[in-house]
């Protein structure tokens, strides 16, 4: 008898932690992206080859460090467009860098990438907050002046692979376990910040803002502060992912990073990050990252149009969107029969 009344509350929170895992917006989406995983190595046994299932992470591993990022503003209920500009300016700096003092430290430019990419970060939040302007309007404008910045900057000099110390290098070439070291770097940053948004108070505190930035301001929120701190580390994390897009690709130049806020944007909708505000996790977003990057060399692989790339990316922007919708309409029909029964 003793051992059943011990037992109850245990099997209620394994029941409970069951249920909720199954509620889990990110469940659907990485059961789409297990099911692409397994159908295209069916139709090409080559796709998860040792060295195709090692591009397929390093491919995501640019865009699951900006994801993360960008769901950080999301959540708050903003959009940060000017990422791209921001990855570029950031990258070309990384050359410059190199190419000016050869034997700095690499630490030491991840910093100066970082520092960078928050400052420009801080930009977009300082005017986002103080001017009270929608952000989308806000980092459009500042897409457009970080770009014309870099076309002035880097004209047409490009700075290339060989240019950078090998060691730097071989960071998108090395890897610990089968893992790309860059690939490590992109899971640490999803953990941490997955770990500050459940456990530290200021990272719960931009998920009451994007619900309702008023009910926010009224239980002693910070929001214009906390909003500054998510385009702050947005920034940030764009200045690692431009340090590393340096290290992975051949060449950084006035055109790198062009066009790349969209497929972010994408990324973490369609990881379960709500457009509007308030829901998603960044894990959600991270698995949205490697769906996306997966959908690309999954039409490779089975040699199918790139059109349909993008066309399902659209499909699935939609579907992502009328599921967050629903569930919407459903939680807030719910709490009115629920309000309605305690009256």
């Amino acid at each position: 008898m003793t051992g059943t009344r011990l037992g109850h509350p245990e099997t209620a929170r394994a029941t409970s932690a069951l249920r909720s895992f199954l509620k889990a917006r990110e469940l659907p989406v990485l059961g789409a992206l297990i099911a692409l995983i397994v159908v295209t190595s069916v139709i090409n046994p080559r796709f998860l080859s040792p060295q195709s299932t090692k591009d397929l992470m390093l491919n995501a591993t640019i865009v699951i460090i900006l994801a993360v990022g960008q769901a950080l503003v999301i959540i708050t209920r903003n959009v940060d467009l000017s990422i791209g500009s921001i990855l570029g300016l950031v990258a070309f700096g990384t050359g410059t860098l190199f190419d000016a003092a050869p034997g700095v430290p690499i630490p030491l430019v991840f910093v100066v990438g970082m520092v960078f990419g928050a400052a420009l970060g801080a930009i977009n939040g300082m005017l986002v907050t103080a001017a009270k302007v929608p952000a989308l309007v806000i980092t459009l404008g500042t897409m457009y002046i970080y770009r014309g910045a870099l076309s002035s900057w880097a004209g047409s000099k490009q700075f290339f692979s060989g240019d950078n110390p090998r060691e730097f290098g071989s960071l998108s070439v090395d890897t610990f376990f089968g893992f790309p070291i860059i690939t490590l770097v992109a899971i640490v940053v999803v953990v941490a910040v997955g770990f500050f948004m459940r456990a530290v108070r200021s990272g719960r505190d931009l998920y009451a803002i994007g619900s309702d930035p008023e009910a926010a301001r009224l239980f002693g929120i910070a929001v214009s502060k906390r909003v500054l701190g998510a385009f702050v580390a947005s920034g940030a994390l764009t200045g690692l992912a431009g340090v590393l897009y340096t290290s992975r690709y051949n060449s950084v130049g006035a055109l790198t990073g062009s066009g790349l806020e969209l497929d972010v944007v994408a990324a973490v909708v369609v990881g379960g990050v709500a457009i509007s505000g308030g829901t998603g996790t960044v894990v959600g977003a991270a698995i949205g990252a490697v769906l996306l990057s997966t959908i690309t060399g999954a039409l490779t692989a089975t040699r199918v149009d790139k059109f349909w790339q993008q066309a399902i990316v659209g499909v699935l922007i939609l579907s992502a969107i009328i599921v967050d919708r629903v569930v919407s309409v459903r939680s807030a029909r719910k709490l009115r029969v629920s309000e309605a029964r305690d009256v």
